[in-house]
């Protein structure tokens, strides 16, 4: 996630220097080769490059609105998993029965915290492809490690370990029937969103569609200068690099967005995300642990099973 509004220009040209150094190597031997063989004619209607600018303009915008449409449906479903995990664990705290306020009860509840953090976090990792484990030893015991390393999908597996526990407080009448249909009901609609980002994620945008501007980007680029040598001469070659270096730009802002879980800059910012969900959640457990006194929850550094990856410029 972008944190700053002022992104330097050294760092937004950075992504496209290769197409640009490409751009003033070809728009400076095109110019040579017109000023030593005049006799050549090397000029061509203005209006064929400005055919092929217009259609690359069309596609381009369409792929970016699709593009920043799944960028968008990844945050909002982020945000819909923070809302369900700060539901999940108030119907824990309300609805155990636990007048006495009992120690018992206490980690069972700071243990469903835990672990409905682990999911978050290993959610966030199985989507970047990385290891779902690694963020989990600090949050789960030795027994929840032991199941969850059996399943190749370690987020689904959280999600049984919750629902193992509900059924145990039900069989021990520490929750009711319909309390316990209505954590269902939320760990339901988590799972949703769980599958809802493997679909956005497993979903490949279409790379013919790709391919087809790209190679449409490099023919205008190799026109344009065909179409302005004879009226501007040598300044084709920075007016002719800066129309590419906006056009690879929004190209590569639409490639960048339309896969929001590749650990980009761009990406949506899932370690954060869940980073806020355990701050939350151990601070529920703990207010009402304490008969709802103030109290500020420590996070050392060592204990954090992930931090966000942070520069000058994003979070992640």
């Amino acid at each position: 996630m972008l944190l700053n509004k002022k992104i330097p220009m050294k760092y937004v040209l950075g992504k496209i220097k290769t197409e640009l150094a490409l751009v003033i190597v070809f728009c400076i031997s095109f110019q040579m080769f017109h000023y030593f063989f005049e006799t050549i004619s090397t000029n061509i209607p203005i209006a064929i490059p400005t055919i092929i600018g217009t259609i690359i303009s069309l596609l381009l915008a369409f792929k970016s609105n699709q593009a920043y449409d799944r960028w968008w449906e990844a945050r909002i479903i982020w945000g819909s998993i923070v809302n369900d995990s700060r539901t999940l664990l108030r119907q824990i705290i309300i609805f155990y029965d636990d007048p006495d306020f009992s120690v018992q009860a206490n980690n069972f509840k700071e243990k469903f915290a835990k672990r409905q953090a682990a999911w978050c976090y290993s959610l966030g990792q199985s989507l970047r492809e990385k290891d779902p484990i690694k963020p989990l030893k600090n949050l789960l015991d030795e027994d929840e490690l032991r199941f969850v390393k059996k399943h190749k999908h370690v987020p689904n597996a959280i999600l049984l370990l919750h629902a193992k526990d509900l059924k145990k407080a039900l069989n021990t009448g520490k929750i009711k029937v319909y309390q316990q249909v209505e954590i269902d009901n939320t760990l339901s609609r988590l799972c949703d969103s769980m599958g809802k980002c493997e679909r956005i994620k497993n979903t490949i945008f279409p790379t013919t569609y790709s391919m087809y501007i790209r190679f449409a980007l490099c023919l205008f680029i190799i026109l344009l200068p065909f179409g302005l040598i004879n009226n501007i001469g040598w300044l084709q070659i920075p007016l002719v690099t800066t129309i590419a270096a906006a056009f690879f730009l929004i190209e590569k802002m639409a490639i960048h967005l339309q896969d929001p879980f590749e650990n980009r800059p761009t990406d949506t910012p899932v370690s954060a995300i869940s980073n806020t969900i355990e701050k939350n959640l151990m601070q529920m457990v703990n207010e009402y642990r304490d008969e709802f006194e103030e109290e500020y929850y420590s996070f050392q550094t060592a204990n954090q099973p992930i931090q966000p990856l942070k520069n000058t410029y994003f979070v992640l």
